[in-house]
C-alpha cells in the first residue's frame, strides 16, 4: 500500500472503534473511488444494510460534487422511508472536505440528523 492508503486505513481503523451503529441510530458509512461515491446505512449490531444510494445510478453528466449532494439526497430518502430518521456519520478515514463534505450536507438537508 501506498503512504496515503496506510494513512486512511489507519484513520478509519480509529474511527470504528469509537463509532458503531444500532437499530436505533444507524452509521451512515461513505466510500469513494475516483469515478464514484457511495453511501450505506448500516446497523453495526445486526450486520445488515438498511438504505443505500450510490452515484452509479446517476445518468447526468454533472460534476463529482453535485453527484455527491444527490447521492446524499438520496440515501436520506431512502433511510426516511425505512423509518430512519437519526444516523451516526462515518467518513471512512477520508477528510471531512469535498465531495464527503457535500453528501453530508445534502443528507443533512433531506430530513436525516446526525
Amino acid at each position: 500500500m501506498s503512504g496515503k492508503s496506510d494513512r486512511r486505513v489507519r484513520i478509519k481503523a480509529h474511527i470504528r472503534h469509537k463509532v458503531s451503529g444500532t437499530a436505533v441510530k444507524p452509521r451512515l458509512t461513505v466510500f469513494r473511488s475516483n469515478a464514484q461515491i457511495y453511501a450505506q446505512v448500516i446497523d453495526d449490531v445486526q450486520g445488515v444494510t438498511l438504505a443505500s444510494a450510490s452515484s452509479a445510478s446517476i445518468k447526468e453528466k454533472i460534476s463529482k460534487t453535485e453527484q455527491a449532494a444527490q447521492v446524499g439526497k438520496l440515501v436520506a430518502k431512502v433511510a426516511q422511508e425505512a423509518g430512519i430518521v437519526e444516523v451516526i456519520f462515518d467518513r471512512n478515514g477520508y477528510l471531512y472536505h469535498g465531495r464527503v463534505k457535500q453528501l453530508a450536507d445534502s443528507a443533512r438537508e433531506a430530513g436525516l440528523k446526525f
